[in-house]
């Protein structure tokens, strides 16, 4: 399945960018959001992917703009795609999170735990 390679790529590009465990849990909630809600499809998973990773960055971290073009960078070069495609697509995820970006503790928690322990 791509969901588990997906969520790889998530937390090593994270990593790269020197992001928290809290925000890679929290862009994990998000796209797991959407693939429950069955918003996940061959042609947009990548840019799922990239768009909740940097909707998390954008709300649990202090990122400065030099920084958060950094990371729109990272994630054009590792899922190979258009940073106007990302751009434009993060709306499309945080409609389809009904704008809810803030996560209960219970949510992130346990992938929370699972990145520290794999650190």
């Amino acid at each position: 399945s791509p969901i588990p390679s997906l969520k790889r790529e998530m937390r090593n590009l994270s990593e790269e960018c020197n992001l928290e465990p809290v925000t890679v849990s929290m862009a994990y909630v998000y796209f797991e959001k959407l693939v429950l809600q069955g918003k996940l499809n061959k042609q947009n998973r990548k840019l799922c992917a990239g768009a909740c990773v940097l909707l998390a960055a954008k709300i649990s971290s202090d990122l400065r703009k030099h920084e958060v073009k950094h990371l729109i960078d990272k994630l054009e070069e590792r899922f190979r795609f258009n940073r106007r495609d990302l751009i434009g697509f993060e709306f499309t995820v945080l409609v389809a999170l009904e704008l809810a970006l803030y996560l209960p503790e219970n949510q992130v928690l346990p992938h929370y735990r699972r990145l520290t322990q794999q650190s």
